[in-house]
């Protein structure tokens, strides 16, 4: 029997920074910018798995001080902008780096309003919701896939949820009218990197929103894919979208033992479990690459 080492990788994960960018007179007005950074670095790394040899291991220390000065040297910009300067620097720089991913999580803050005028140097979080960004180098290649996640949509009504098989275990019943919920991860591959990346991800992220809340939704599967397709037709930029959204699922209450008539107005909000619907809607001509 032969045993060798497989696919491998190692990085440093999620070193969390905020970039205060001073601007206005006297650098008093201030922007901030609140992101989570992971790096994964894979290449000639054999012999510190096999002998603990770590002449090619570039530290997780050096990843994360690089991450660092790299948020000094020059703004962070967009967070595709980000991390395609460090995932570059890692895979160009070091010879034994065959491919470096960078993730980024960008968590969303508002400037605070005072009297009705907005605070110099105060904020507030916006929410849960987190803007992505993914790039992969690996030589001449670079892949760029962005995205959100913890995006919570709902309808309450305009969905349906029928004609499903029955047997002996099911007791869910069939629905001409139900809330429909869901928390949305949606992650999307560009083609290029000549794309104006704060359009492209406000544009991409409304067109999702649209397409959730006009749809008449047969099913959840149903709602995902036209989400997805709207995307796609309305960013030619975007290759390809991946979707995951959890079914948040709202019962009606039965009130009838106290007399009252509940006509899909009182719900029982059920965090789990919960279904889980995944897909993907790419476009025909797309070739296939390491983006993910």
């Amino acid at each position: 029997m032969n045993i060798r080492l497989g696919d491998n990788q190692y990085g440093k994960s999620e070193t969390h920074m905020v970039r205060v960018t001073k601007g206005g007179p006297f650098g008093s007005v201030h922007e901030i910018k609140d992101i989570n950074v992971s790096v994964a670095l894979s290449g000639d790394f054999a012999a510190s798995h096999l002998a603990g040899d770590n002449s090619n291991i570039v530290t997780t220390d050096t990843q994360k001080n690089t991450i660092y000065a790299f948020a000094k040297d020059e703004p962070i910009g967009e967070i595709e902008q980000f991390a395609l300067r460090l995932a570059r620097h890692f895979a160009h720089d070091f010879p034994t780096v065959h491919r470096a991913r960078v993730s980024i999580e960008e968590y969303p803050w508002s400037r605070v309003e005072v009297g009705g005028e907005p605070h110099p140097h105060s904020f507030i979080r916006s929410g849960s919701e987190k803007r992505l960004a993914v790039v992969t180098c690996a030589g001449d290649a670079t892949w760029v896939v962005a995205g959100l996640s913890d995006m919570v949509l709902l309808k309450s009504t305009g969905s349906e949820f029928w004609g499903y098989p029955r047997d002996q275990y099911t007791t869910l019943p069939e629905t001409k009218d139900r809330v429909l919920a869901s928390a949305v991860v949606a992650r999307w591959r560009y083609s290029n990197e000549k794309v104006d990346w704060s359009d492209a991800f406000a544009s991409t992220r409304r067109v999702l929103i649209e397409a959730f809340a006009a749809k008449h939704s047969l099913a959840l599967q149903q709602t995902l894919y036209v989400m997805g397709e709207a995307a796609l037709t309305a960013r030619p930029e975007i290759a390809e979208i991946r979707l995951s959204m959890q079914n948040k699922h709202h019962y009606v209450v039965d009130l009838a033992p106290f007399g009252l008539d509940n006509q899909n107005e009182v719900f029982y909000a059920s965090d789990r479990p919960y279904g889980l619907i995944e897909g993907t809607v790419i476009r025909d001509d797309d070739p296939a690459d390491a983006a993910w």
